[in-house]
């Protein structure tokens, strides 16, 4: 069996974490002009929140990262409390991460049952093959 190493929900996931990343790094200068936010606090919280997104999207091979994904998902709609329209993008980013999460979980369930036929269907002919092969001699 030549099963492939490349997970679907590692890489839909990784990808809604950059891309989050993004929308929380651009949150910073919101935060610091429109809200009235500290700046420093502004940079721990809006900076701190992309990288966490950029180093939780590399580190998705662990199963355990995936929780952390739910946690930076709270996070991001929690901004809300300080720039309302982040209830709004955290909440589609949220939306954006469970869809990925729950569709790779699916996908790689239904790879890893094509795979397990496809073993099944090989071993059974190359057993119905040695049989026809003992009785020629």
């Amino acid at each position: 069996m030549s099963e492939p190493t490349r997970s679907p929900r590692r890489g839909m996931c990784a990808a809604v974490l950059s891309l989050e990343a993004i929308t929380l790094g651009l949150t910073t200068p919101v935060m610091i002009s429109v809200a009235g936010v500290d700046t420093t606090t502004a940079l721990w919280v809006g900076l701190g929140l992309t990288v966490a997104c950029l180093l939780l999207a590399g580190m998705l091979r662990k199963e355990w990262a995936y929780s952390l994904g739910w946690v930076i998902q709270g996070a991001a709609i929690g901004l809300g409390f300080v720039i309302p329209l982040m209830f709004v993008l955290g909440g589609i980013f949220a939306l954006l991460w469970g869809s990925a999460y729950f569709l790779g979980i699916k996908i790689e369930r239904e790879r890893a049952e094509a795979y397990a036929a496809f073993d099944a269907a090989q071993e059974s002919g190359q057993e119905s093959g040695q049989e026809s092969g003992q009785s020629q001699d």
